[in-house]
């Protein structure tokens, strides 16, 4: 019996949650939900536009040429349509490129003022579609400087290369130009997730008023989670009717109005006197 009692006290300390009473909630305030997603949406707007630095990218295009390599006395041969050889190669490649050598070799050359791990990041490489042509990317706050960056990679690397793998070579598929478009930030991207993001927080905070909200707003809430019938409603006084008349309830429904009138009347009456 203790058990039977104690289970049941334990299931009835835990509130269920009414989806669809949630869901009300949330559809009485669409209007919050919307003027906080326009909120948040201007505020990542103006951050994107105003805030942000705008980055510009310049692709240049190079091909692996490879014959018989020598790697520490051993040699061995490539073809072109061994892939996964390919793919090891460009991953190889993109190490040297990488390098600290390598990169100050570029910022001499360039005589851009930029340091070492300032154009390391800016730089990204990749195989294109498994094969023996891979790019190189430079993302600034510069077109021209991306554009000149990834043409000085593309004739420092092929001898960098040259100087660490025996038989490799490399040859320019196509140089960086200028591109006057900008990469990032993408304000409308940026805008809509800013919108959804801030409809959600709105959300989630009329989730939870609605959860913490103890008061009983209706009889049909009484009627829906208790078994006991209503007997008896007190009627809200300050109510205002929809109709003119006010029935037994119409004196106390307006104490105000009702007090100001009568203070006028004592006046008017006080002056006639006199």
């Amino acid at each position: 019996m203790t058990e039977n009692t104690t289970r049941k006290s334990q299931f009835e300390d835990y509130e269920s949650i009414d989806l669809l009473q949630l869901f009300q909630a949330l559809w009485q305030k669409a209007w919050l939900l919307i003027i906080a997603g326009i909120i948040v949406a201007a505020a990542t707007f103006s951050w994107s536009t105003f805030v942000i630095t705008p980055q510009y990218s310049a692709t240049v295009m190079l091909y692996v040429n490879n014959s018989t390599i020598n790697v520490a006395s051993t040699s061995f041969s490539i073809s072109a349509s061994d892939i996964s050889a390919s793919q090891s190669l460009v991953k190889t490649y993109i190490v040297i490129l990488k390098n600290r050598t390598t990169l100050n070799q570029v910022l001499e050359k360039t005589g851009l003022n930029y340091s070492y791990s300032q154009i390391y990041d800016m730089i990204t490489a990749a195989s294109v579609d498994n094969t023996q042509v891979f790019h190189i990317t430079v993302t600034c706050e510069n077109a021209e400087n991306a554009a000149v960056l990834a043409n000085t990679i593309a004739e420092v690397l092929p001898l960098r290369v040259a100087d660490i793998i025996d038989g490799s070579s490399m040859r320019l598929v196509d140089e960086a130009v200028v591109s006057p478009k900008k990469v990032s930030p993408n304000i409308t991207k940026n805008t809509a997730l800013g919108f959804i993001v801030g409809m959600i927080i709105a959300a989630a905070v009329v989730v939870v008023l609605e959860l913490l909200d103890d008061v009983i707003h209706s009889d049909d809430y009484i009627l829906q989670n208790f078994s006991e019938p209503v007997l008896a409603k007190i009627p809200d006084l300050y109510e205002r009717p929809s109709s003119r008349r006010y029935g037994y309830y119409s004196y106390y429904a307006q104490p105000e109005k009702g007090k100001k009138s009568g203070k006028k009347d004592s006046k008017k009456d006080k002056e006639a006197k006199k």
